[in-house]
């Protein structure tokens, strides 16, 4: 499995190319794209193809020659292959097989474009893939993402990224977002704002593929001591223990857990005093 450049060939790393030199086979995505990586590459392996439409019964095949010793290359059209692109199933079929899988990272777009957009928490993320096309699929997805508490990425279509940004501004209008597009090409353009500024800037078609970055939502105010050991009183008079409490208010978003054993020991003294 071969990550190739997001868009400047001059990303493609020493080990990639090598690899691709050495195949005996090239599973490509887009042969056109592949065509033009492997003339970088100095690469003259064979290509079959292998994409979304076609890859659960490829599968079966390259695995066949692997175990015949071929050395199969897995590349899609940009990126690591089996994130959001084709490849994830022949890598469960090899592994099945017990054929050996070797990765070569490279250039992503996911993480190229949470850096860019200065949206990053240095704690995590969430990668979502193609938003959804449905109006209402589109709004609970969105809606969703509060849930994840870390940065989102989203790929989108050049002419579907208006729809969702109106999302977004519908369901939080003040939420900070960036609009990625064309990463590492001559036209790159990280556009940052809130969802609604966007939402009104961003009305029409962009072009270049798309990544889209979105803030998670703010931190909900600390919850007051004394009122959090108030709502957690009723709890242990039922029985239930400081901890076990505490565990239930974290699980309900009401409070972290530690602020909440806190006031449940609290609560707790004052009940027995």
């Amino acid at each position: 499995m071969v990550a190739t450049p997001i868009g400047t060939l001059g990303d493609l790393s020493p080990r990639a190319a090598q690899a691709l030199c050495a195949a005996d086979l090239v599973a490509w995505e887009d042969t056109r794209r592949t065509a033009v990586l492997l003339r970088h590459a100095g690469s003259g392996a064979p290509m079959v193809p292998a994409h979304r439409h076609n890859e659960a019964r490829r599968a079966a095949d390259l695995v066949r020659r692997m175990r015949d010793g071929a050395r199969v290359v897995l590349v899609s059209d940009a990126g690591m292959p089996g994130v959001s692109d084709p490849g994830a199933r022949v890598v469960a079929a090899a592994i099945a097989a017990g054929v050996p899988v070797t990765v070569i990272p490279g250039a992503g777009a996911v993480e190229t474009a949470l850096v860019a957009s200065g949206l990053a928490t240095g704690t995590g993320y969430a990668f979502a893939g193609f938003a959804p096309r449905k109006a209402s699929e589109l709004r609970a997805f969105v809606a969703r993402m509060d849930t994840w508490g870390e940065p989102v990425v989203v790929f989108e279509g050049p002419r579907r990224v208006g729809a969702l940004l109106a999302a977004i501004a519908a369901h939080d209008p003040d939420r900070p977002v960036a609009v990625c597009r064309e990463l590492t090409k001559v036209h790159e353009e990280v556009i940052r704002g809130t969802a609604a500024v966007l939402a009104a800037r961003l009305t029409g078609p962009l072009k270049g593929e798309v990544a889209v970055v979105v803030a998670p939502p703010p931190a909900p105010p600390a919850p007051d001591d004394d009122a959090l050991a108030q709502a957690i009183a009723p709890m242990l008079d039922a029985g239930m223990s400081p901890a076990r409490a505490a565990d239930v208010v974290a699980a309900l978003g009401a409070a972290p857990r530690n602020a909440a054993y806190r006031a449940a020991l609290a609560a707790a003294a004052r009940d027995s005093a």
